[in-house]
């Protein structure tokens, strides 16, 4: 049985309502581990996928947001490629030279105007998953997010959904999904990402019923860790370039390390974009996998 858990880090239970999210969507990069006995904090990093490329769907260098949607949606008019359920997605299936640039927001909104200000500037595309409560906390910002970039949930509060019930679990997913669309005005459906990466089989079953395909990452910059954790621009930079592959999809954090206060992936951010065209990729959302809008 699929079951992928993350290992717990130094932050404290007294941050996780304010700074968890920042750093919990890595993983410890392995299947089948065993249950961890403590719900974690965050997470260690994610090497890249070992996935098999599949048919090249038609790829184009951008795409709109999600068409808005009203709150009472339901996910019961949404459909997912049939070939894309199970599965949490490492990279785009794809061999061509692209890469899509993926930025999680949850803790705080610390490097959001220097992400989209360099997004704009260089036009790159970007994929951001929010959780609902940022929305909430931060209606500024997502509304800069979704005027402009694709939106996807990242559940209301960031809990590692392996240790909820199903009726929690969908909780999570629908609360950060009305959360989205009445902050925002933008349909998430179908674009999840998993807190932590924290999953299993039956989460991904849960997450699929509610009209989601699950994406994780190619690469996790590590920016999260800060430098406080051994970190710099220039690795999160030599990471993003070292794993460089067709169809690679980078995790990137929008918010501040809690305790140094760095911003590291929005600092990155610019040597990143800059690396991966010398090396002839050009930028993506994942939208070249499902389409901007739900069917």
């Amino acid at each position: 049985m699929l079951v992928v858990r993350p290992r717990p880090r130094y932050l404290g239970a007294a941050l996780l309502a304010t700074a968890s999210v920042l750093a919990g969507c890595s993983d410890n990069g392995t299947r089948g581990a065993a249950p961890a006995t403590t719900r974690p904090t965050t997470s260690t990093a994610q090497a890249t996928s070992s996935a098999t490329p599949a048919t090249s769907p038609p790829i184009a260098t951008s795409a709109p947001p999600s068409s808005p949607a009203g709150p009472t949606g339901s996910p019961a008019t949404c459909r997912i490629p049939t070939d894309l359920r199970g599965q949490d997605l490492e990279r785009i299936p794809t061999s061509r030279k692209v890469v899509a640039l993926t930025f999680d927001a949850g803790a705080n909104a610390d490097g959001v105007s220097s992400i989209l200000q360099m997004l704009a500037a260089k036009d790159v595309p970007g994929t951001f998953f929010l959780t609902g409560r940022f929305v909430e906390d931060f209606p500024t910002e997502s509304g800069r997010i979704g005027a402009r970039y694709v939106v996807g949930n990242h559940t209301m509060t960031h809990p590692d959904l392996t240790t909820l019930s199903d009726s929690r679990v969908r909780a999570e997913i629908a609360e950060a999904e009305r959360a989205i669309r009445i902050g925002i005005g933008q349909d998430p459906r179908r674009y999840f990402r998993f807190p932590f990466g924290a999953r299993d089989e039956r989460t991904l079953r849960i997450v699929n019923s509610r009209c989601y395909v699950a994406f994780r990452w190619t690469v996790d910059t590590l920016g999260w860790r800060g430098t406080s954790g051994g970190m710099s621009v220039a690795k999160v930079v030599d990471r993003v370039l070292d794993a460089a592959t067709a169809g690679e999809i980078v995790l990137m954090h929008v918010g501040s390390h809690p305790d140094d206060h760095s911003t590291l992936d929005a600092d990155a951010l610019p040597q990143i974009i800059d690396g991966l065209r010398a090396r002839g990729y050009r930028f993506v959302t994942l939208t070249e996998v499902l389409g901007s809008d739900p069917d």
